[in-house]
């Protein structure tokens, strides 16, 4: 017997001013419980007006969202969001608070018993590979790499089975940018957890994602596996856009090919 998408997001519209313009139009994704689904588009294409859509930051003016078949407009909304990770844009700790204090700040608001709180905090922390001494340090005293593990472990913390992501790495360096998002894959696969992504970077998206979704002008233009979406597009727009990956890729090569290799040799 098949089995339900985990999030359905079936049919959304959403418009700012009235309905004259729309900021999402039309939108259908489903989403199965431990995939890795990448939304790209440029700016203003809709991705994460798309993507507040599952943790009803945003309500669509029509349409649905739906959770394990259950529509997300009939849940409490604050806590729905306490049981879905949340990777800000920015990444947004606050800065008043100490680490463990801002790791802890959902299994707090869950009620979770204080000592589990700490042994979770301790625990997620060694998860995205930073020492228990954080705990006490504040945002400001990290580099921008270490705030972004703390980010990561704060939407985590709760155990969701969900976590969504705006541009979680978009403020980074390109070697931080590269060892923090393979950590993340490797965590989204060791807690089974099923992610959904914003990004404007298509070479990341490539990299750690099952799935791409293409949106352009508040719509999704296409939704499968980066090869397919490389290998096999009819729609010119996500063609002229998934090309990109391979041409870097091509680049580098021909660099290889031409320096390192024959430098190697001598």
């Amino acid at each position: 017997m098949a089995t339900s998408p985990l999030i359905e997001i079936d049919k959304i519209c959403k418009s700012f001013d009235g309905g004259r313009n729309f900021a999402i139009q039309d939108v259908t994704l489903t989403i199965d419980a431990g995939e890795f689904v990448a939304i790209v588009g440029s700016s203003g294409s809709g991705k994460t007006t798309a993507l507040k859509t599952i943790n009803s930051l945003i309500k669509p003016d029509s349409g649905e969202v739906r959770i394990e078949g259950k529509r997300i407009s009939a849940l409490d909304g604050p806590m729905l969001r306490r049981h879905i990770g949340y990777v800000f844009q920015g990444i947004g700790l606050f800065p008043h608070m100490r680490i463990g204090e801002n790791i802890g700040i959902a299994p707090k608001l869950l009620g979770w018993p204080k000592r589990e709180i700490t042994a979770r905090i301790i625990e997620v922390l060694e998860l995205v590979g930073l020492p228990q001494g954080f705990i006490s340090r504040f945002p400001d005293s990290l580099s921008g790499g270490e705030r972004q593990r703390v980010a990561v472990a704060r939407a985590i913390a709760a155990r969701p089975r969900i976590v969504l992501m705006d541009e979680p790495f978009g403020a980074l360096d390109a070697i931080a940018r590269d060892a923090i998002g393979s950590i993340y894959r490797l965590l989204h696969d060791q807690l089974r957890l099923t992610t959904v992504m914003v990004t404007h970077d298509l070479q990341e998206a490539v990299l750690l994602a099952d799935k791409i979704a293409v949106m352009k002008a508040g719509c999704v233009l296409g939704y499968d596996t980066p090869r397919n979406l490389i290998s096999r597009q009819s729609n010119r727009d996500v063609a002229a856009l998934m090309v990109m990956p391979s041409r870097v890729a091509a680049r580098v090569r021909a660099v290889l090919d031409e320096d390192g290799v024959e430098k190697s040799d001598e």
